[in-house]
């Protein structure tokens, strides 16, 4: 599942599995973590922020890839997860709730990809047998939405800088951001701009004579 794109196989290697064992080793070790260790340790709401955003994202795409049989992506965006987990957990910056809500999540999503491994977690955790007979979870588009986002600025179609800016920037307030970059001064200094494109929540393409 994980080798590549389902319709289009790929060559089969033994040497292939070890990686994932050893992801669904590290897997292991997450989801067994008590959580109680939590409550003991102040919470960063910025990173329960952070961590919603993470698990309704991961919960939006995985639906999304596992519908279109995008297995190798849908597992990606797991491991991407597992990681984010390991850290908040190394930062002890979350909340013991926020973390259990994550775990259930998560194993709900793993459950089609690794069903025996997931139903051994599931029944470790105390819940209600089967975890197969559980809906798949639902995602938030808000709680989804990236707060920030990184917008490519070019001049004359070649990237010269890049800014973060809020995600939902007005395009007036990106375009007065983008002419004012320094890196783009740079290049536009002594020149009139004829047109300032803007893509949102992608780039901004400054046309000088």
């Amino acid at each position: 599942m994980f080798i590549g794109p389902w319709d289009q196989g790929g060559p089969w290697s033994d040497e292939g599995i070890n990686g994932v064992v050893r992801w669904l080793n590290r897997l292991w070790s997450v989801v067994e973590r008590d959580a109680d260790a939590l409550d003991n340790q102040p919470t960063d709401p910025a990173a329960v922020r952070n961590t919603q955003r993470v698990l309704h994202q991961t919960i939006r795409k995985c639906y999304e890839d596992l519908d279109r049989f995008k297995f190798n992506t849908a597992i990606a965006a797991l491991m991407e997860m597992v990681n984010h987990l390991s850290r908040v957990w190394n930062e002890q910056s979350i909340d013991a709730a926020t973390w259990r809500d994550c775990i259930d999540k998560f194993l709900l999503m793993l459950a089609p990809i690794a069903p025996h491994l997931a139903e051994e977690l599931w029944e470790r955790h105390g819940r209600e047998y089967s975890i197969h007979q559980q809906a798949f979870p639902t995602w938030d588009d808000e709680l989804a939405a990236e707060e920030e986002v990184t917008l490519v600025v070019q001049v004359n179609g070649k990237v010269r800088d890049r800014i973060t800016v809020a995600a939902n920037i007005a395009e007036d307030d990106a375009r007065t951001l983008a002419l004012g970059s320094p890196r783009i001064q740079s290049h536009t200094d002594g020149k009139a701009v004829k047109n300032v494109v803007y893509v949102p929540g992608r780039l901004v393409n400054v046309v000088v004579a």
